[in-house]
């Protein structure tokens, strides 16, 4: 059978993305001929006749044949849901909502988002919520957004494209095409924006339309299950309830489960324990959800997909965004495990990433991986002194990766001490973005310094002329001047002849009696050398070089080749040249 598609919401907080599912769901059980709306643990069922009923005529307009039975929403907005939901590498989400706050626009947990949603691969629709905030707006009642459109002020129709098309420019940022939902000409290379106000329900018929035209459209191979098949699902929380216990709560997005059957999971602790199921449980109707066990009632089976609470023995262990795989034979726990590994996977080199789900731990390691940052260590929970001592160890690798990265975890009495001690920087945020963005600018920070020390250790090509008519001492020091015909050179450099015999060393360099640091080519200076005498291993007009060291020559040739030019390079080769030359 097909089951109904999985939507995710993702968006900025304060965006209205709670407020968007409680308009989505008045609209379902407003538009019900019988009961209230089917509710999930952690999700809401959207039935096809409700969607009929809001949305028919549009989506008669697509010339789409609807055979998926409705919508199911995850009603725990927020990235966190959306990460937990997890399946080998994707998302358990088949399409997503991205909300943005049409009055304010992209901000960082909508950049978050679109990260996520990304490397996901998830495709996604962009509600533009909040038109009911542009001065002039006049609620019309309608859930149509064309509706309510065409009964404004014509001004305002401008107004709304303005701020679309500042979203739009935002998503070509990331490589992404959009457009406004009702001027996409192919659904497949663009994404569709839909003006919505989550308050007054304009724009929800469209919302609707898209989100089940693409599925049915796109999806609808993906959405075939084997309804008696054994069990698939994902933890989404974990959760302490009066009278139950430990319980998880999961969707359900391949087959079927009974009360009694047992489930498999893996475990905080790395391995992977079984549960027998006690009961399965769904929440009583809509307004009554989210309290204690008073408010749920048994049921005997669960299919593909829903949302259902979980108890049962041994659930203490079981971890948010682990795979829940019905036992019906031997191979549970190898698949689960091979599932595992590929999330716990680690460098030889890296920082240490602490997370609190395994949800969150792929989406971070994935965004890391896509911005070439590596990862030595992966745990869940609190920040502890291994940890520390762990990151600590990468010093002698690489300095950027003494670090810890914390995403929505504490740490334990005596991490700060021992962070503060050994110099491992600790980063932490409950924003994923922020967190990468913290860490890039801190290693961006580390190797511009590490560069600048290198710099001043290399003895960069340079070649000189002793210029005629300046010489001021004749030695003990020589003073005489210098045009700087190519390369560079600094105080303490050795020079050469060339023929690779070594004429002496840089004591001081002046211009109009002032210190100078650097020359570079077109630079006159005149510069003191204890060693020569001028007549012997000096002359005017005599050509000078930088005696380079073999190190020098290999780290500007190779890792530093960006610190010298084309004419530095071939003088650097020059130099090569007459050294080797000096040798034979």
């Amino acid at each position: 059978m097909i089951r109904q598609p999985i939507i995710a919401v993702l968006g900025h907080v304060d965006h209205g993305k709670t407020t968007l599912l409680d308009s989505i769901r008045s609209t379902a059980v407003a538009a019900k001929e019988t009961g209230g709306l089917t509710q999930h643990i952690g999700a809401s069922e959207v039935p096809i006749d409700a969607i009929n009923k809001v949305s028919g005529a549009l989506l008669k307009a697509m010339n789409v044949n609807i055979t998926i039975p409705g919508l199911l929403f995850i009603d725990t907005p927020g990235h966190e849901a959306f990460t937990n939901l997890r399946r080998r590498g994707g998302s358990v989400a088949d399409i997503a909502i991205l909300v943005v706050d049409i009055t304010q626009g992209f901000q960082p947990q909508t950049i978050e988002a679109v990260e996520i949603l990304k490397e996901y691969k998830t495709p996604f629709v962009v509600a533009a919520n909040k038109i009911d905030l542009i001065t002039g707006w006049h609620n019309t009642k309608s859930r149509s957004f064309t509706e309510a459109l065409g009964k404004q002020n014509a001004y305002i129709a401008d107004e709304i494209d303005k701020r679309l098309y500042t979203i739009v420019g935002k998503l070509s940022e990331y490589g992404l095409n959009s457009e406004r939902f009702d001027r996409i000409k192919d659904f497949r290379k663009e994404i569709a924006l839909v003006p919505v106000s989550a308050k007054t329900g304009e724009g929800i018929a469209e919302l609707l339309m898209l989100i089940t035209g693409l599925a049915q459209r796109y999806l609808e191979e993906k959405l075939k299950i084997e309804i008696k098949g054994p069990g698939r699902g994902s933890i989404l929380e974990k959760d302490e309830i009066k009278g139950l216990g430990t319980t998880i709560d999961i969707i359900l997005y391949d087959g079927s489960l009974r009360a009694n059957d047992t489930i498999a999971f893996a475990t905080s602790s790395g391995g992977v324990a079984t549960s027998k199921i006690r009961a399965l449980l769904k929440p009583r109707p809509l307004d009554q959800m989210r309290a204690g066990s008073g408010k749920f009632m048994n049921v005997d089976l669960v299919s593909a997909a829903s949302g259902v609470k979980i108890s049962g023995e041994g659930l203490d262990e079981a971890m948010p965004g682990s795979p829940v795989v019905q036992v019906t034979g031997e191979g549970y726990e190898r698949e689960i495990k091979s599932e595992m590994s590929e999330v716990f996977k680690t460098d030889k080199i890296g920082v240490v990433l602490k997370t609190d789900s395994v949800g969150s731990m792929e989406a971070i390691s994935m965004l890391m991986a896509t911005s070439g940052l590596k990862i030595s260590k992966k745990g869940i929970g609190n920040i502890t002194k291994r940890d520390i001592i762990d990151a600590f160890s990468m010093n002698a690798k690489d300095p950027t990766c003494a670090v810890v990265i914390s995403f929505n975890v504490g740490m334990d009495s005596d991490v700060l001490e021992a962070s503060q001690t050994s110099g491992v920087r600790v980063f932490e945020s409950t924003v994923i973005y922020k967190l990468l963005e913290d860490y890039k600018a801190f290693v961006d920070s580390s190797k511009k310094s590490a560069a600048k020390e290198v710099e001043g250790a290399l003895i960069f090509p340079g070649a000189v002329e002793v210029m005629p008519g300046t010489v001021f001492r004749m030695s003990h020091p020589a003073i005489f001047g210098v045009r700087v015909l190519s390369g560079r050179i600094k105080q303490g450099y050795k020079l050469i002849n060339d023929l690779g015999i070594f004429v002496g060393k840089i004591k001081e360099m002046q211009n109009e009696k002032a210190p100078v640091a650097l020359a570079k080519r077109g630079d006159s200076v005149a510069i003191s050398m204890a060693e020569p005498t001028f007549g012997r291993q000096l002359r005017e007009g005599q050509t000078l070089y930088t005696d380079m060291r073999d190190t020098d020559c290999r780290a500007l040739s190779k890792e530093f080749a960006n610190l010298i030019d084309d004419d530095e390079k071939q003088l650097m080769q020059r130099i090569i040249k007459i050294k080797n030359n000096a040798m034979e």
